[in-house]
């Protein structure tokens, strides 16, 4: 196995991330459609991460509006992550191209919510739908008072723009308990399932109440 902290960075360096993303994509959009045939899972949420090469891309909407025409997708059911790093690179190029995608029903997450530099500014312009809290945050929440107090105001922030948040890094039940007193709606980690192939996602999660999964990359 190779972590994707050591392939990742490789495939960028190389230029082999964006055949990566096509790929992941369009497989997304793939899995989205045959969903959509079950009623068991025809309203799941389907979450990819964009990479800063991709998205930077002048003809990536066009990629994405021919993948979620091409599938029959409904186009709400793909989310699309980005982070701090990657938007901040063209803000107005970033901002365009997230408004062309939203009016077709894509969604968008900013996935590392913390260990960037985005101003309020931004992000009150950028057209997002969910924050995502680092996990870099969460690890500690329990013991360290200024993550705690991060964390919490990161969520409050969050609910006051009107953006429903998700946490990283849940790993215990505590980290769980204290982030829904917080009001977070969304909790991702190794406490709720781990990384496993798609067919055994499906037979574990098809007949419980799992309303969105993240196709990660990154």
């Amino acid at each position: 196995m190779v972590s994707p902290a050591e392939f990742i960075p490789l495939a960028e360096e190389t230029g082999l991330i964006l055949p990566i993303g096509d790929w992941v994509l369009r497989k997304a959009c793939e899995q989205l459609s045959y969903w959509q045939k079950n009623s068991e899972t025809a309203e799941m949420v389907l979450a990819v991460n964009v990479s800063a090469r991709q998205f930077a891309q002048e003809h990536f909407v066009e990629d994405v509006t021919q993948c979620i025409e091409q599938y029959g997708i409904k186009a709400n059911k793909l989310k699309l992550e980005l982070t701090e790093s990657l938007v901040l690179m063209d803000i107005e190029d970033t901002i365009a191209k997230m408004r062309r995608l939203k009016l077709l029903g894509v969604r968008f997450a900013l996935d590392d919510f913390g260990t960037g530099y985005s101003s309020l500014l931004h992000l009150k312009r950028l057209p997002l739908n969910q924050l995502k809290i680092d996990r870099s945050f969460i690890r500690d929440i329990m013991t360290d008072p200024d993550d705690a107090e991060i964390v919490q105001t990161i969520i409050s922030m969050g609910h006051n723009l009107r953006l429903n948040v998700i946490a990283e890094g849940v790993e215990t039940e505590e980290h769980k308990s204290f982030l829904s007193q917080c009001g977070c709606n969304f909790y991702q980690g190794f406490l709720l399932g781990k990384p496993m192939p798609i067919e055994e996602f499906q037979q574990e999660y098809f007949s419980t109440e799992t309303e969105e999964v993240l196709l990660d990359i990154s």
